[in-house]
């Protein structure tokens, strides 16, 4: 007799709690081996493919492609053999490498058990197999730990004075600032869970709701009015974000779009970062890397070439790569250099890290630089390969552009941007010329270091750009 399995998403790590479903790579009848990729999701690091622990026969699937699901709900169930049962706690272990397959803990609070209309339904394919059984509160708990209110599929709304569901309570912390009325939202999640991003789309549409007393339009409105100690200071402001010009259009901050944005907003509040630049002649860098790619062997990129450089300037200026730990009030100086490089997607910008930097040579950071960019173009980063960086270097000069001041990629303590090198009148030697000139520029947090040190690394960059020859000093 066929054992109806159950398949959660599992814990993505790097403190993911939820992820985008992109793609279903199986449809309901399918047959699936044991560790074959069933869907793609997108988290706000990455794209993954997750594979099943178990092999048998797709019979249901939650969620349609763009619903977002937080960590433990349930994907889809397989029908398999009796002589095949697996142990459902622990499956293959291998569903995403690194992360396992663990059951990830109940995130969310219980619901009390009231009748009225159901605004909490179940996926109307869901088997017996979602189903543990009424507690003593009538409350039928799914396996991701969210209490439904009724059995089986029929869950009914919650009770007027009981909690909301909500993933966490960050987004419930959220929604009370923000002056959104949790009552008034309808959750994304799995049984109208309601998520972080279904609040932050209510605070940018303007529909939230305050819980202050309204003027009582019927005699029925007056007996569920709330108290009017329970406004929030911030609900007079929500008529000013309802105000937009008609026919524009709401892009919801999601996925990596959503993380770029916190991580630059958080940047922008905690760093005092400070900028400085200089005009460079990469004449001679750009002869000695035609040389080398002249020699045969692999080509060397030139991001390479300016990474090998960074590194260098790093080892004599280790104050840029580190953190601040404000809890402490301490600069953390790093040993190794990670080092992070921006790259623009049809998701989003995206920083990947090549790790180790300062210990490989200009090959061996071609190389990884290549296979990091294309994994950024086909949204196949993992998360490990999004995280750790200790020094970004962003080449923003592919755009057309000659400079910039660049926002910090927090927790760093540095940036280097990279202008376009184009062909421009230069003092050589003495005598006015046609050279390649690039313009670099160095945007620090000024709790590291002060301006000497960021001029010193800056000037030691534009040098090496210059010539070349002083890199041999530290190969």
């Amino acid at each position: 007799m066929a054992q109806v399995l159950e398949f959660r998403l599992p814990d993505l790590g790097e403190g993911l709690t939820e992820a985008e479903i992109v793609r279903w790579l199986v449809q309901v009848g399918d047959v699936v081996a044991i560790d074959q990729p069933v869907v793609e999701v997108e988290t706000a690091k990455a794209m993954v493919e997750v594979p099943c622990p178990y092999g048998g026969v797709v019979t249901a699937r939650f969620g349609e492609e763009g619903t977002e699901l937080p960590v433990g709900a349930p994907l889809l169930t397989v029908a398999v053999g009796s002589s095949a049962a697996i142990d459902e706690s622990t499956g293959s272990g291998n569903v995403l490498v690194g992360y396992g397959t663990s059951e990830a803990p109940a995130r969310r609070r219980r619901v009390r058990r009231a009748p009225g209309p159901a605004d909490l339904t179940a996926p109307a394919n869901r088997t017996g197999a979602d189903r543990s059984g009424p507690d003593r509160s009538g409350a039928d708990r799914s396996p991701a730990g969210t209490a439904l209110v009724g059995a089986g599929t029929d869950a009914v709304a919650v009770d007027a004075d009981g909690p909301v569901p909500v993933i966490s309570p960050l987004v419930r912390r959220l929604a009370r600032e923000g002056g959104v009325d949790l009552r008034s939202l309808s959750g994304s999640g799995p049984h109208g869970l309601i998520l972080r991003a279904d609040v932050e789309f209510a605070l940018r549409a303007g529909t939230a709701q305050s819980t202050a007393p309204r003027p009582a339009a019927a005699p029925a409105a007056s007996t569920v009015a709330a108290p009017a100690t329970a406004a929030p200071a911030a609900a007079p402001a929500a008529p000013a974000r309802s105000s937009a010009p008609s026919g524009a259009v709401r892009v919801p901050l999601k996925g990596v779009r959503g993380a770029v944005a916190d991580k630059l907003s958080r940047s922008r509040r905690e760093i005092p970062d400070a900028t400085c630049w200089v005009d460079a002649d990469a004449t001679e860098l750009m002869r000695a890397r035609t040389a080398m790619n002249a020699a045969g062997g692999p080509k060397i990129s030139l991001i390479a070439l300016l990474a090998r450089i960074c590194a260098a300037a790093l080892a004599r200026f280790p104050e840029l790569n580190s953190t601040v730990d404000m809890e402490a009030r301490e600069v953390v100086r790093l040993e190794q250099v990670h080092l992070g490089f921006a790259a623009q997607t049809e998701r989003g910008l995206v920083v990947p890290v090549v790790r180790d930097a300062h210990a490989r040579d200009a090959e061996g950071l071609a190389a990884e630089f290549a296979r990091l960019t294309e994994s950024a173009r086909t949204g196949t980063l993992t998360p490990g390969e999004l995280t750790g960086g200790t020094f970004t270097l962003n080449n923003y000069g592919v755009f057309g552009v000659d400079g910039s001041t660049p926002i910090i990629n927090h927790p760093e303590a540095a940036m280097l941007g990279v202008g376009r090198i184009v062909p421009k009148p230069w003092v050589h030697e003495g005598e006015l010329a046609v050279r390649q000139v690039v313009q670099l520029s160095l945007t620090f947090d000024h709790r590291v270091c002060d301006g000497g040190t960021a001029g010193g690394f800056l000037r030691y960059v534009a040098d090496c750009v210059e010539q070349p020859a002083v890199l041999l000093r530290t190969l």
